[in-house]
C-alpha cells in the first residue's frame, strides 16, 4: 500500500491533460472560422455541429466511467488517446462537412476517455489518501491549456491549413499522450478496499466515503445537480461572453475583461492548493458554486461600468477553476473509492449534457428578456446550485464517521 501518487505520474497527466484539452477542446474556438469558411456553414452551424458532439460526449460518459472501473483508468486513456488521434485525423482529412461532422462527435466520443474524469479515476487508482491532494496538482497544471493552446493553433494556422493543424494535434495525442498513458498503467494500483490512516495508530479507514447508506443516494443526486447546473452557468458564459459585454455596453473594456478568466482560473486552483490544505470538499464546493452567481449579479448591477467587469471576470474564474477540483475530489470525499471511476462518468455525464445545450438556451433567454434579464437568470440558477451542496454539508453532519480497526472490527464515531 502506498500512500503517495508519484509526482512523475500527476507531471505526465498534466502533460496529457493540457494537450487533450487544447486538441480536443479550446483549439476548436480557433478553427471553427476557417472550418466555416471551407464548408460554407454559418456559425450557428458549426457550434450546432460541436453542440451535438458535446452531447454524444456526454451520453456515453458513464460507459467511459465503467470502462475505467473494469480494465483501469490508465489503460482506458491510452485506447482513448490512440482513438482520439485516429478521430483527429478523420477530421483532418474530411472532404466534405458531413464527414467532419461526423469526426467531431467521434472526437468528443473519444475525449470521455482521455480528459479530467479520466485522469481524476487514474489518480484515485494509483494514490492512497494523497489522490484528493493530487487532483488538486493536476487541475493547475492542466489549466494552462487554453492559455498554451489557443495561441498554438493560432501560429500553426499562421503556416498551414486547418486540415493540417488537426493532422499535427493527431500525431500529439498518438506520439506523446498514448505512451504516457502506456507508461502510467505500469504503475500499481491501490486496493479499494481500505486506505491506511498513518495518524492513528491501528486504525485504518473505509474506503466508502463520509456519507452512509441512507444519505448516499440523495447525496449523488444532488451532486449531479449542482455539477449539471455549474456546467450549464459555465458554458453559457464563457461560449456567449462577448455578446453579454457587447449587450451591456462595455465596449472597449471586452478584450481586458475576457483575458482575465484564465488567470483568474488558475489563482483559484492555487489559492485552494496553498489555503485550502484542511478545507474540506464540501466548502470548496459551496464556495466554488457562490462564485459563479456573485459574478453574475456583480455584472448586472454595475453594467456598464468596467470595473464590475472586472469583477465579474475574476469572480467567475475563480469560481470556475475551483469547480474542477471539487467535480474530482467531492465525490471521492462523499462515496468513496469504490465505483469512483464509474459515478464520475454518470456526474460528468450530466455536466456535459447541460454544458452542451446551454448556450443556445442563454441565447433564447437574452433574446426573450434581454442580457440583463439573462444576467440575473444565471445568478438565480447558481443559487439552486449553492443550495444543493449546502444540503450535501447538512447531510454530512448527519452521517457518523466509520472506523475500521486492523482486526475488522466496525466502530461508529460521533
Amino acid at each position: 500500500m502506498h500512500d503517495r501518487i508519484p509526482a512523475r505520474a500527476i507531471w505526465a497527466l498534466g502533460v496529457t491533460q493540457i494537450v487533450g484539452y487544447g486538441t480536443l477542446y479550446y483549439s476548436f474556438s480557433v478553427l471553427a472560422p476557417e472550418i466555416g469558411r471551407a464548408f460554407g456553414w454559418s456559425p450557428e452551424w458549426v457550434y450546432g455541429a460541436l453542440a451535438v458532439a458535446l452531447l454524444a460526449g456526454g451520453f456515453l460518459s458513464p460507459v467511459a466511467g465503467m470502462l475505467a472501473e473494469r480494465f483501469g483508468a490508465a489503460r482506458t486513456m491510452a485506447v482513448g488517446s490512440v482513438a482520439a488521434a485516429v478521430t483527429l485525423a478523420a477530421a483532418g482529412l474530411s472532404p466534405n462537412g458531413t464527414v467532419y461532422a461526423v469526426s467531431l462527435i467521434a472526437m468528443e466520443v473519444a475525449s470521455c476517455l482521455v480528459l479530467y474524469a479520466a485522469a481524476f479515476s487514474a489518480l484515485v487508482q494509483q494514490g492512497g489518501r494523497g489522490a484528493q491532494r493530487s487532483i488538486t496538482h493536476l487541475t493547475l497544471i492542466a489549466g494552462f491549456a487554453s492559455t498554451l493552446f489557443w495561441p498554438f493553433t493560432s501560429l500553426l494556422l499562421g503556416y498551414m491549413s486547418w486540415h493540417a493543424v488537426y493532422l499535427v494535434f493527431a500525431g500529439l495525442n498518438l506520439l506523446v499522450c498514448a505512451p504516457l498513458h502506456l507508461w502510467l498503467a505500469t504503475l500499481p494500483r491501490v486496493d479499494n478496499a481500505v486506505v491506511v490512516d498513518q495518524q492513528a495508530t491501528g486504525v485504518t479507514v473505509p474506503s466508502t466515503g463520509t456519507l452512509d447508506g441512507r444519505n448516499r443516494m440523495l447525496g449523488f443526486g444532488l451532486m449531479m445537480l449542482g455539477f449539471a447546473i455549474e456546467g450549464f452557468i459555465l458554458s453559457a458564459v464563457l461560449l456567449q461572453v462577448i455578446p453579454i459585454l457587447t449587450g451591456i455596453g462595455l465596449g472597449g473594456g471586452t478584450l481586458l475583461v475576457t483575458s482575465l478568466f484564465g488567470p483568474s482560473q488558475v489563482l483559484g486552483r492555487l489559492a485552494n492548493m496553498v489555503f485550502g490544505k484542511n478545507a474540506s470538499s464540501t466548502r470548496v464546493a459551496i464556495i466554488a458554486a457562490a462564485l459563479l452567481p456573485l459574478g453574475a449579479f456583480v455584472l448586472a448591477v454595475t453594467a456598464p461600468l468596467l470595473p464590475g467587469a472586472v469583477a465579474f471576470a475574476i469572480l467567475f474564474g475563480l469560481g470556475a477553476g475551483l469547480v474542477s477540483i471539487v467535480s474530482g475530489s467531492l465525490p471521492l470525499q462523499l462515496l468513496g473509492r469504490e465505483r469512483y471511476a464509474s459515478r464520475l462518468g454518470w456526474l460528468s455525464s450530466a455536466r456535459q449534457i447541460a454544458s452542451a445545450v446551454s448556450p443556445f438556451c442563454l441565447a433564447l433567454i437574452m433574446g426573450a428578456v434581454g442580457v440583463s434579464g439573462a444576467l440575473w437568470s444565471i445568478a438565480l440558477l447558481g443559487v439552486v446550485s449553492v443550495a444543493a451542496f449546502a444540503v450535501i454539508a447538512m447531510l454530512q453532519t448527519t452521517t457518523p464517521s466509520r472506523l475500521v480497526t486492523r482486526e475488522g472490527a466496525t466502530e461508529a464515531q460521533p
